[in-house]
């Protein structure tokens, strides 16, 4: 078992499956500190893989789910070796890695409500020689949450300040909100696609993984008739807490919207872009009209259009990036799961029931122990 030491080490690879984004985090003082991040990309076959079977554009059989559950931890303990030799540390002087995988299905709802998320600890532990603590969301589920959002504990820490309302939102594949009332109450929830669809749109029909500085959408015009079926969706008028993933907001959804209009792909990533603007603006003003700022995080704050569009429909409320609070944006979450292995170990809680709804707070996660 490891011990619960100062240095750990956290990766996630988003709803995009973008890269696994990997964080070295110090709580020598108790306040999380980074020492160095980076971005590591996933093989572009293994990527395509994955996302046609998160996106149910593929099934696969067991041995298959079995072999994706390995080859995915290659890459993650990959990234974690990577980050080590940068930042010159020693896989011994790091109490434990937090690994979140990478999320497969998420279904918190109906009859039997699970989470799934890939990528082997132990074979993390092996490869890599340090304690892996892994599987953060199920327990939240069996409490009868969400499992979803996991952010707001770290955004709070992190981002509030006493006397004032402050809204994190953090676009990744799926957007979400952390609420930082002025009284101290931390509130959250998923309020639908942020990059995920407009990834998706963009590598179909450009071939590009995402769309540089938002311009695919910036060459479009927005189609005010696909915006309204996308913005019917029942998920985006349902109270929280609520949580969603790409199993919803898919390719095939989007074509179910479109039916058998014929638009321009330009003009579509335009409606995608006003649809992640729109959802989160309205989800700001319905449960946070009080808030004087909106820090931003996330793969989005580099999508120049889309902030902009965010900026003007949540004007006057202030948009800026949490690098404006010292906050890097690109490896926020990450540090929270390096965050969330800490908590384990010390088996404290790390979910936020006011968030994700569970019957009360969870110790998340187990623990995978290195060789010794």
């Amino acid at each position: 078992m490891a011990n619960a030491g100062s240095l750990y080490l956290g990766l996630i690879s988003g709803t995009s499956a973008d890269g696994i984004d990997a964080a070295l985090v110090s709580f020598e003082t108790g306040t999380p500190r980074l020492l160095g991040g980076l971005t590591h990309p996933w093989p572009e076959p293994l990527r395509r893989e994955l996302l046609a079977v998160a996106q149910g554009e593929t099934a696969i059989d067991l041995d298959r789910l079995g072999q994706l559950d390995v080859a995915l931890a290659y890459g993650f303990a990959e990234a974690a070796m990577c980050l080590l030799h940068e930042t010159g540390v020693s896989p011994d002087a790091v109490a434990a890695i937090g690994s979140h995988g990478q999320t497969m299905r998420h279904r918190p709802g109906g009859s039997h409500p699970f989470t799934m998320q890939l990528g082997d600890p132990s074979v993390i532990a092996e490869r890599c020689g340090i304690d892996v603590v892994a599987d953060f969301r199920r327990a939240d589920v069996a409490a009868g949450g969400q499992g979803a959002p996991l952010l707001p504990a770290m955004h709070a820490m992190l981002l509030a300040e006493a006397g004032h309302s402050r809204v994190v939102l953090n676009l990744g594949g799926i957007a979400n909100l952390t609420l930082l009332a002025a009284d101290g109450r931390v509130s959250g929830f998923d309020t639908g696609p942020a990059n995920g669809l407009m990834d998706a749109w963009c590598q179909r029909h450009r071939g590009e993984p995402y769309d540089r500085d938002g311009t695919f959408a910036a060459s479009g015009k927005v189609d005010a008739g696909l915006l309204q079926r996308l913005l019917d969706d029942a998920y985006f008028a349902q109270s929280p807490p609520k949580s969603t993933g790409r199993e919803h907001f898919h390719l095939a959804w989007l074509q179910a919207c479109m039916g058998s209009d014929l638009l321009d792909p330009a003009d579509v990533q335009a409606t995608l872009l006003e649809l992640t603007a729109r959802s989160v603006a309205d989800a700001i003003a319905r449960h946070a009209p009080e808030a004087d700022l909106v820090l931003a995080c996330g793969g989005g704050v580099h999508n120049a259009a889309l902030m902009a569009r965010l900026a003007a429909l949540l004007g006057p409320v202030t948009l800026t990036s949490t690098a404006d609070y010292g906050v890097d944006p690109d490896y926020l979450e990450a540090m929270a799961f390096a965050w969330l292995a800490r908590q384990r170990l010390l088996g404290l809680p790390g979910n936020l029931p006011a968030v994700t709804g569970a019957r009360g707070p969870r110790v998340l996660g187990a623990v995978y122990p290195a060789p010794r």
